[in-house]
């Protein structure tokens, strides 16, 4: 199963695909769609539609994962993440792709096994659990490669309780 991680932005969208094959997992691509900060709105929306449009038919996933929205005090940018993860979800949906929704603690808790874990402990377990040589740049893609293999241990779980 090839499953495409994202972590939700509008100036940074980053995108990890990892290969889940009997729960040994493979990283296959990662990195991030920028959008420049002096463009409209609407052209940075349009701008990720259409790279996710692209990278969703160059990855061929066979689901996304995307980390839920998590407001933090500044409200004008979680509407603005919830723009670009809108027209993310549009690009998924229209492609048929399957997608499933994960908050930072269950994400953590997936690669780190601790909710409560820091950045950079999901990082480097994230490395590691990849067998990566160095840390995924920018930090957004790596953030999408440990969506990912949280999707990949969460599918991995139905598909042996289905037995």
């Amino acid at each position: 199963m090839v499953i495409l991680g994202i972590d939700p932005g509008y100036a940074i969208v980053g995108y990890g695909a990892v290969e889940t094959v009997r729960g040994n997992n493979r990283m296959l691509a990662y990195g991030a769609i920028t959008t420049p900060a002096h463009k409209p709105m609407e052209r940075r929306l349009h701008e990720i539609y259409t790279d996710m449009k692209t990278l969703l038919d160059t990855v061929k996933p066979d689901a996304v994962a995307i980390e839920e929205l998590f407001f933090n005090t500044n409200i004008t940018t979680g509407i603005q993440v919830a723009q670009a993860r809108g027209v993310i979800l549009l690009a998924c949906a229209e492609r048929g792709i399957s997608i499933y929704e994960y908050t930072p603690l269950q994400v953590k808790q997936a690669v780190v096994g601790y909710g409560r874990a820091e950045k950079h402990q999901v990082m480097e377990m994230t490395r590691m659990m990849l067998k990566l040589e160095k840390m995924p740049k920018p930090d957004d893609a790596a953030d999408a490669l440990a969506i990912a293999l949280c999707h990949a241990q969460a599918a991995g779980s139905l598909l042996h309780g289905l037995k």
